[in-house]
């Protein structure tokens, strides 16, 4: 553990699955947790791996847990897969997609075209409809030059049912097929904490990423330069914790314990 001091962290880059809400079930404190954010003047981003959902979608569930959030104070794997793509060429510009509405709506926001035939780039993302024809394909495009994109490894989600299926499983399958490894643009790579960052106009040295997983949270914030805070409230227990490597700076049980210590301490 490090000397770790909520007095300096002014942004807040914080995960959703499984550190604010379990499935579609908000987790307890999570109201009295986002208006400390705000009455402690700091200011957040809510940043997901989970590609399915639209930032409207994302605005909607947040609504229905009584959480007033803005557009430019989310940012989903998709959109940073989206932005990534957009700033890297202007001229490669078809995408075979594998992913739900989140995805889909990234790209078409970026002026993607979306095809299954001669693509630059196949994008994958969680998919509940994931059939063998679009593996197939996705196969077949890699395997004839197109660059294989991944929104993120998470190969596990938290439900309020247990522990769900990921895109990393979808990812496993294609580099099986194909012996390439997939570009990740989500957590724990750099892309979408860069993203973040400057969305947010903020410096690593006075932001805390709050996550509940160790891969993709947590080694995503220290290769960063960010701090971490781990929540048990998700994916990982004490046992997990215990065998790894990576380590957080702040291991916290829940949502209503981060609100004490947003109160209890001053922005600088």
């Amino acid at each position: 553990m490090s000397n770790f001091s909520f007095n300096k962290i002014q942004n807040l880059i914080i995960d959703m699955d499984g550190v604010l809400w379990r499935g579609n079930t908000p987790l307890p404190g999570l109201k009295d947790f986002v208006n400390a954010i705000h009455n402690t003047n700091r200011k957040m981003l809510l940043a997901t791996n989970n590609s399915s959902k639209t930032i409207n979608q994302y605005l909607s569930k947040l609504q229905d847990m009584g959480i007033k959030a803005t557009a430019n104070e989310i940012l989903t794997s998709s959109q940073a897969t989206g932005n990534y793509l957009n700033n890297l060429s202007q001229n490669d510009r078809k995408v075979f997609v594998i992913g739900q509405d989140g995805l889909i709506d990234a790209m078409k926001h970026y002026n993607f075209q979306i095809t299954n035939q001669n693509a630059d780039y196949v994008v994958v993302g969680v998919d509940t409809n994931i059939s063998w024809d679009k593996l197939n394909t996705a196969v077949q495009l890699i395997r004839s030059g197109s660059k294989f994109i991944g929104t993120n490894p998470d190969t596990t989600y938290p439900t309020e049912n247990g522990i769900g299926v990921g895109n990393g499983i979808i990812l496993a399958a294609i580099e099986a097929a194909t012996n390439v490894k997939p570009m990740i643009i989500g957590k724990p790579e750099r892309h979408i904490f860069d993203q973040a960052l400057d969305i947010l106009g903020a410096d690593p040295s006075n932001t805390l990423m709050i996550g509940d997983r160790l891969d993709t949270d947590i080694l995503g914030a220290k290769k960063a330069g960010i701090s971490s805070l781990l929540v048990l409230t998700g994916v990982t227990d004490s046992n997990i914790l215990t065998d790894s490597d990576i380590q957080p700076d702040v291991i916290m049980n829940g949502l209503p314990e981060i609100t004490v210590k947003l109160y209890s301490s001053e922005t600088q």
